[in-house]
């Protein structure tokens, strides 16, 4: 597969904004980076071919697709459906000593259920991708310890080897909602087919769809807001296994802000509504019409009437709550709004401190009430200047305030920015933003 991020050869190093027109039309988004990582893992992890539609082109995917290859599983393209892939097992089970890529994406460490399953060990480097937080694997650790691996760590990375095979269900309680952990207990389960039940498990629309794409197999999942329990197949797995990834809920709100920011009435196809009902309802908080029915997220800005009160977006790791990566592009339009504004985000405790300064280059006023929470007050006038996107959800941020800044908004680090979406700037072309790419 390859990536569709840049219209030319070369790939642009800035983008530039400016202020337009409201927004209006219709766009569809990619499949969702998020639910595609560990989508990806589960079909390596159950070693049988799987069929994927729907997988984006953003750099993080395409990073995992790589590591599968050298890592010891086929993938392959379709003829003429780019967004597809198959994975299935290669018949040689030789594999690269060191996976060094696995440094450059958080989602390396859902691979280990199987590299366990096919290789009996995992060696891995820590995770990396965006700098917003620490990356610790304590957890994780912890949940391939009650499935009987043995795990150790040096100043390199970690590796978990499969030790002693065991039966019986393994049972857990997570100190917190960790999505990654969730995964990490739910492959296992997957790969060792052993009954699972974990306490405090993330259900997260990002592990729902894992879920579901297990059940397509013959397991059995059930889910409670406190409990998470999975029973294996009773027979074996069946051929013609096909998943489809979600679309990508944050691209949808993040598109969603823009619309709201420029005043702009438009669709946004390609979304379930249970994923994006959170951003919904801070955008009707904020006064902005919006709705999604039939996989469409509507917003109707033009008839906004701003409400003047306030919005507290608290990143949640409950079910149903908001998902921290709704955050940042939240905060970007909230700058354009009447009222005084909340924003709190404790999971990635060094998101405000990439994100804050950024926004304060163009004039945007905070009263930084601790590490992690911030307010606002609105509507603040922004002006143009250059800025850095120095994680994902910071550049998309950036491009939704850019869209209200008077003059021109020059955004750099895009390489952070196509980590998460192929291409974003282009989808707010689509809908009549002012955006160019600069290549050098």
């Amino acid at each position: 597969m390859t990536t569709t991020a840049s219209t030319s050869t070369r790939a642009a190093e800035v983008i530039a904004v400016r202020p337009g027109p409201p927004l209006a039309g219709t766009v569809t988004v990619d499949g969702s980076k998020n639910a595609a990582l560990p989508l990806l893992a589960a079909a390596a992890a159950l070693g049988r071919p799987v069929r994927l539609t729907n997988v984006p082109a953003n750099t993080d995917v395409q990073i995992m697709l790589a590591l599968l290859q050298q890592a010891g599983w086929h993938v392959a393209q379709p003829v003429g459906e780019p967004t597809a892939a198959v994975i299935l097992p290669a018949q040689s089970r030789r594999t690269h000593a060191e996976l060094p890529q696995a440094a450059l994406i958080r989602a390396s460490y859902y691979l280990v259920a199987a590299l366990l399953a096919r290789h009996g060990k995992a060696r891995l480097p820590w995770p990396g991708g965006c700098r917003i937080g620490a990356r610790g694997m304590e957890l994780h650790f912890t949940v391939y310890e009650a499935f009987g691996d043995r795990t150790t760590v040096d100043d390199s990375g970690y590796r978990v080897d499969a030790v002693t095979p065991r039966t019986g269900t393994v049972s857990l309680v997570l100190p917190f909602r960790s999505r990654g952990a969730t995964v990490a207990a739910v492959l296992r389960a997957a790969t060792t087919s052993r009954p699972l039940r974990l306490g405090s498990p993330n259900l997260s629309p990002e592990i729902l769809c894992v879920l579901d794409a297990l059940e397509t197999v013959g397991w059995e999942t059930r889910t409670s807001e406190h409990l998470l329990t999975l029973t294996p197949p009773s027979s074996a797995l069946i051929d013609g296994i096909a998943w489809e990834v979600p679309g990508d809920k944050i691209e949808a709100g993040t598109l969603a802000c823009a619309i709201a920011a420029t005043r702009g009435t438009a669709r946004i196809e390609g979304v379930h509504g249970r994923d994006i009902n959170p951003l919904i309802a801070a955008l009707r908080r904020l006064g902005i019409p919006a709705g999604a029915d039939a996989g469409i997220l509507s917003v109707r800005a033009r008839d906004a009437r701003p409400t003047s009160r306030g919005l507290r977006a608290i990143a949640s790791l409950s079910p149903g709550g908001l998902d921290a990566d709704f955050e940042p592009p939240l905060m970007a339009l909230a700058l354009s709004l009447p009222g005084t504004h909340l924003f709190a985000d404790a999971i990635n405790p060094g998101r405000h401190s990439n994100l804050l300064p950024q926004l304060a280059r163009l004039g945007a006023g905070f009263e930084e009430l601790s590490p992690t929470e911030c307010r606002l007050t609105g509507p603040q006038r922004l002006t143009g200047t250059g800025v850095e996107a120095t994680d994902i959800r910071t550049g998309s941020a950036l491009m939704v305030a850019g869209l209200t800044a008077q003059g021109v908004t020059t955004v750099g680090g895009l390489d952070q920015l196509r980590r998460g979406h192929a291409d974003l700037p282009g989808k707010l072309r689509a809908l009549g933003a002012d955006i160019c790419e600069v290549t050098p």
